[in-house]
């Protein structure tokens, strides 16, 4: 921050074009940085959420955003039913609203 400010005090006790072009180049830079260190990442994340959920099996055990963990009994294209607990309860949700899988189907067989 204090480089920033620096900067700007040599632009404009300097003025002219050398400083506006500094200007310019720091605004760049800062935009540069903020997609990679901000934009960037989130994006690849939303990619890879999106991945776990088109791949969803059934037989996968999952953990909602909600906390509820059960296993994936029938998949629809934008909802699934989950099993949960020991008496069975069947719950519909969203695909959206899986977390992540704990268990894969073909890991649970083994």
């Amino acid at each position: 921050m204090n480089l920033i400010v620096s900067l700007m005090e040599t632009s404009a006790a300097g003025g002219g074009a050398g400083g506006t072009l500094m200007m310019v180049l720091m605004l760049a830079v800062m935009f540069v940085a903020f997609y990679f260190f901000g934009i960037r990442p989130q994006k690849k994340q939303e990619k890879e959420q999106n991945n776990m959920r088109n791949n969803l099996t059934v037989g996968d055990e999952i953990t909602t955003i909600g906390g509820i963990i059960g296993k994936i009994v029938s998949i629809k294209e934008e909802t699934c039913v989950i099993e949960s607990a020991h008496d069975k309860t069947k719950i519909r949700i969203l695909k959206s609203a899986v977390s992540r899988v704990d268990v894969k189907a073909e890991d649970a067989d083994n």
